[in-house]
């Protein structure tokens, strides 16, 4: 068994004996008591946003996602526990209470937001799903899948969008179901589908953990769109505050330049008067959520802005080499910015 199964098995065995749903207004307290953030991710292999190696260390955008959520409320990044969870099994961990939220690549919906008494508290990637094919199938563009077997994951958004969008365009196709994307990816290395669905970020990350990558394409159609972001439950207000002023905190951050590098300087000498709120030198914001009024800078500190962020882990100085597109700033032509801190 490798550190990864066994972290997994271990995790999977601790879901039912997992940390009590906190009462309203009272998850902060609950954490704080714990002494650690207990965050829902992916199994490990989404790479780029959630990866567990076999050293055991997480890495990726959601992973540091939830690192700052720990700094805003416990000063430390590293007080951190992930939860591997399959898709089927993410929502009723995040209701039973096993986890305090969820960073796993979960779209926001309509119906998940009302009927499952969720609060999504912002976007931390803005994507849409497309199709991976193997180069030598000869297809350039969608419409050239009208007959083939499709990957896909049971239970997701993906499932139903691939079934709206065939039926919409009068194509027919097979799906091939799995639990998961590691199980999708062997049946498209094994033939056994012409094509595998997702997020277009997924399936870029999927792509490096083929064993001929080169041999596969991303085809150019999108045809949906998938706002994913960490989700909470409807029960506390404040701590749904506290994750969606995190994310805030992460994009004002490169709005304004602040970095990894710079913030502390920053916190101490710029004029800049939404710096100075940002970072806690004037007024009590901190305060507001409960929180130190520095807050900020410890977060930012520990795993740099959202700019960082992404080219660390999904950009092109990282082997995902994916182009940000839509999850720019609003300043660059994308659809991210902050809320004014005032």
């Amino acid at each position: 068994m490798t550190m990864k199964q066994a972290v997994c098995a271990l995790f999977g065995i601790g879901l039912l004996a997992g940390p009590a749903v906190a009462s309203e207004g009272e998850t902060i307290s609950a954490i704080k008591q714990r002494g650690e953030l207990v965050c829902g991710t992916s199994t490990g292999t989404a790479i780029g946003l959630s990866t567990l190696d076999d050293t055991g260390k997480w890495s990726g955008l959601e992973v540091d996602y939830c690192r700052a959520v720990a700094a805003s409320l416990l000063g430390d990044a590293a007080k951190v526990r992930f939860v591997p969870l399959e898709f089927k099994n993410a929502f009723a961990a995040l209701q039973s209470g096993s986890v305090d939220l969820l960073a796993r690549a979960a779209t926001w919906t309509y119906t998940r937001d009302t009927e499952l008494k969720f609060d999504w508290v912002g976007v931390y990637m803005y994507d849409g799903q497309g199709f991976l094919v193997k180069k030598d199938l000869g297809v350039a563009k969608l419409g050239e899948l009208s007959g083939a077997s499709i990957c896909v994951s049971a239970g997701t958004t993906t499932e139903l969008n691939l079934a709206d969008y065939f039926r919409t365009h009068s194509l027919d196709y097979t799906p091939i179901v799995a639990n998961n994307r590691e199980q999708n990816l062997a049946n498209l290395e094994a033939g056994r589908c012409d094509a595998y669905t997702n997020e277009r970020g997924g399936l870029a990350a999927s792509r490096l953990g083929l064993t001929q990558p080169d041999d596969y394409v991303i085809l150019p159609e999108v045809i949906s769109k998938e706002p994913l972001g960490p989700i909470v439950r409807q029960n506390d207000p404040q701590f749904r505050d506290v994750a969606a002023w995190t994310l805030h905190a992460l994009v004002a951050a490169e709005e304004f330049g602040i970095t990894q590098e710079n913030v502390t300087a920053l916190a101490e000498s710029s004029q800049n008067p939404e710096i100075q709120r940002l970072l806690g030198k004037t007024g009590d914001f901190g305060a507001k959520l409960g929180l130190s009024n520095d807050w900020a800078v410890s977060v930012i500190s520990a795993v740099g802005n959202y700019g960082e962020i992404f080219e660390r882990h999904l950009g092109a100085g990282s082997p995902v080499k994916l182009d940000r597109g839509l999850n720019t700033l609003w300043t660059e032509g994308g659809l991210l910015y902050a809320p004014p801190i005032r």
